[in-house]
């Protein structure tokens, strides 16, 4: 088990690398399959062979047997997987808020009931109010 105290730490020892992340971006795109996951990412098979198994093995992913009934193994995202749904959006907005210039071409994650862009994420406090940086703290547990 990881001694580190912080929360960040230990989500970014799991889940904080690159092939970690964009493998679980592709299984929200819809990814299951090891080959499609190679050809997104261009990985080498041993690389992309083990984060597969460092995700399943964290409960992030399982395997299943193919939907389509054929003998090859597939991954999914367990709910573990899925609750790191607004961790890939908040990267994603703020990769498109800092990363792109003006009128630069990139994707954007659209919501399937009304055909628009999602509102930009941002922390609240509990009556819904905008929470800055500077309205928070952290307590070191003792």
């Amino acid at each position: 088990m990881n001694d580190e105290l912080c929360p960040v730490a230990r989500s970014v020892e799991l889940i904080g690398d690159r092939w970690s992340l964009l493998i679980v971006r592709d299984a929200f795109d819809g990814m299951r399959r090891f080959g499609d996951f190679q050809r997104s990412l261009g990985m080498a098979r041993n690389i992309l062979s083990d984060r597969l198994r460092k995700l399943v093995d964290a409960g992030i992913l399982e395997m299943q047997d193919a939907s389509d009934g054929t003998a090859y193994q597939e991954y999914v995202l367990t709910a573990k997987g899925e609750s790191l749904f607004p961790i890939v959006v908040a990267l994603r907005q703020w990769g498109e808020q800092h990363l792109f210039k003006r009128g630069e071409r990139h994707s954007v994650l659209i919501d399937k009931r009304t055909g628009k862009p999602i509102p930009r994420m941002a922390p609240q406090a509990k009556d819904g109010s905008a929470l800055p940086p500077a309205a928070t703290e952290v307590r070191k547990v003792m």
